[in-house]
């Protein structure tokens, strides 16, 4: 298995826009489903922050938030810092690494951990157990919010996958007028279920949703899906207990 290097974070900067299926969106439906009004103090926690994009949104939507940005990559963490320095106190950046156990401590007492297009890198064993610590960790009203790779459970949902994850390449990069950036994505490989690689370790999104509700949490839930990816979760408190909508939603 090949470990995440610099110049894979270097890749990832400079194809984000075109390699997320539908990055955007995916990032409005994650911060939807924060069960919080926007005007609450909340403490937010970010597993593999990469270059800030959604602690930035994240601050923006919540102004009363703090946030703690955790990455593997010393570039990353860099291009996160200037982008978060306009918050002040608010945001905070740190080294972690996801598989191991040593950042725990920094889940208690959270209100909401989020993350992006991490924890696939951790195997069906670690990411039951970092669900199970999340949810003894979190605040009474937390949740636990993933937007990730996941995995088709049949090989016409795989190829389906491969087909729209390279459809919405091709179209992102015609939309900022940059196809040189889509033959990138083509060239990189970055198109898991055409190029797997044993670095990337994505679970179905329904043993996904299983082991977050044999962690502890009370309501789980997906709210997007798109070309092999999703966004869901864990909630501490089921919907009737939760904080009412925001305005804004």
């Amino acid at each position: 298995m090949s470990p995440w290097t610099e110049r894979d974070s270097a890749a990832f900067r400079e194809i984000a826009a075109v390699a997320v299926p539908r990055r955007d969106e995916m990032v409005a439906a994650l911060i939807a489903a924060v069960p919080f009004a926007a005007a609450e103090p909340l403490k937010i926690l970010e597993l593999g922050s990469g270059d800030g994009q959604l602690a930035e949104a994240l601050l923006t939507v919540f102004p009363a938030a703090t946030l703690t940005a955790l990455d593997g990559s010393e570039s990353m963490r860099i291009a996160a810092g200037k982008r978060l320095a306009l918050f002040g106190d608010r945001a905070r950046v740190a080294a972690f690494d996801v598989a191991s156990l040593d950042w725990w401590d920094r889940m208690f007492g959270v209100d909401v951990i989020v993350s992006s297009l991490c924890l696939h890198h951790l195997n069906d064993a670690k990411k039951q157990y970092l669900y199970k610590a999340a949810a003894e960790r979190l605040s009474p009203r937390g949740a636990l919010l993933i937007a990730d790779l996941i995995d088709p459970q049949h090989p016409a949902s795989r190829a389906l996958a491969a087909d729209q994850w390279d459809a919405q390449a091709k179209r992102q990069a015609e939309a900022v007028g940059a196809p040189p950036l889509y033959q990138r994505f083509l060239d990189e490989h970055w198109n898991h279920f055409r190029f797997p690689d044993p670095m990337d370790q994505p679970s179905a999104l329904f043993h996904h949703l299983i082991w977050l509700r044999h962690a502890g949490f009370a309501a789980v839930d997906c709210c997007w899906v798109n070309a092999g990816h999703a966004v869901f979760g864990g909630f501490k408190q089921v919907a009737a207990s939760a904080a009412p909508l925001r305005a804004d939603s």
